[in-house]
């Protein structure tokens, strides 16, 4: 099997820590890394020891005058995605940028104009869609386990404060562009991509950010016939104890990326009772309470592995096969769009003050 060429934009958490995680798994069968650009001097010599025989550049402008490679990855900072997104389309090179995709709807839609246009691969990374507990808890309300669900809880929570360039607005920052894109991505998901999806209610705030971008959200999303989708992301929450919970007619599902918890009942335990126009009462005549003892079952599981390993491992795979084979994606640029549009509206409705 031949491996493509890779050139990589950005040795930060995520270009080092996290794609660079999987170049340098066993997983990785498919990429070599040849080029690394990187602003930082320090950073461009650790590229050149984990990479052996790749060369870096200070500039991705560098990359232009190069006729061997494959695949650009663009995990430069959050405000750049855009616009070297597009210039690497410009100059022929398919690229797999990091979230945020953009900032704003057009921007995402002008991208894959370019890569259509062009003949192009653009892949954008957001690889939950691929982890176990997602593909899970996906698979399990299609299959009508939990009956009709009527809400889905997303909490990416804690108790934690940032103070670094993710918490400025001019830097594309803040949670919902940050984090956003996991939650907001899985409450799309869960409704289908539904075109008739609209944001009900958001709330953007600051909590205990360093920084002039929101830290704090809350996003409703629905559609006609789906169910509620109901997003949090606070950094003041040092209680929650699960990041999704299916909430159905037949039964409850909590769920955190290693494990799941799920009480739900099954047809026919449980007949369905007459309604009692007149007061409840005992044998003696006394009012009671309208209570009985449900047949109920539970069940509990462990997901190996999670959207950081197996998702981007999936999510390269599919990339490969789609830069040589031409194979559909799970992850396409026209969900990434989405969730940036979700993103556009909650801040329209939420302006924060400029202060840097």
């Amino acid at each position: 099997m031949k491996k493509l060429n890779v050139a990589v934009i950005g040795q930060g958490r995520s270009g080092k820590d996290i794609h660079g995680k999987y170049y340098r798994s066993a997983d990785n069968v498919y990429y070599n890394v040849k080029y690394v650009v990187e602003a930082d001097e320090l950073r461009r010599r650790v590229s050149e020891e984990i990479y052996p025989g790749c060369r870096t550049f200070e500039n991705y402008e560098e990359l232009f005058a190069l006729d061997d490679i494959d695949l650009v990855v663009n995990a430069s900072y959050s405000e750049m995605h855009y616009p070297i997104t597009k210039d690497l389309l410009l100059h022929g090179l398919n690229v797999l940028v990091e979230k945020p995709f953009g900032r704003t709807l057009f921007e995402c839609e002008e991208l894959i104009k370019t890569a259509h246009d062009r003949g192009l691969t653009l892949a954008v990374f957001q690889q939950t869609f691929l982890a176990p507990f997602y593909e899970f808890i996906y698979g399990l309300i299609k299959s009508g386990k939990l009956g009709y669900v009527k809400q889905i809880g997303i909490r990416y929570n804690g108790f934690a404060r940032r103070w670094d360039w993710q918490t400025l607005q001019k830097k594309c920052a803040g949670s919902t562009y940050n984090t956003g894109p996991h939650p907001i991505g899985m409450g799309l998901g869960f409704l289908d991509f539904d075109e008739d999806a609209q944001v009900v209610y958001s709330k953007l705030d600051t909590a205990i950010t360093s920084g002039d971008a929101d830290d704090y959200a809350k996003i409703l999303i629905t559609a006609p016939r789906k169910p509620l989708i109901d997003i949090e992301i606070s950094p003041i929450d040092a209680y929650s104890d699960y990041m999704i919970k299916v909430q159905g007619t037949k039964g409850t599902l909590k769920a955190n990326p290693s494990a799941y918890e799920m009480t739900y009942i099954c047809d026919g335990e449980n007949p369905e009772r007459p309604v009692e126009e007149n007061f409840l009462k005992d044998t003696e005549g006394n009012p009671v309470y309208c209570k009985e003892k449900l047949i109920k079952h539970t069940e509990s599981g462990e997901f190996k592995g999670t959207a950081f390993d197996i998702g981007t491992a999936k999510l390269y795979e599919q990339l490969y096969f789609k830069l040589t084979e031409g194979r559909d994606m799970t992850v396409t640029p026209e969900m990434a769009a989405a969730v940036i549009s979700v993103i556009e509206k909650v801040h329209a409705q939420n302006p924060l003050p400029l202060k840097y």
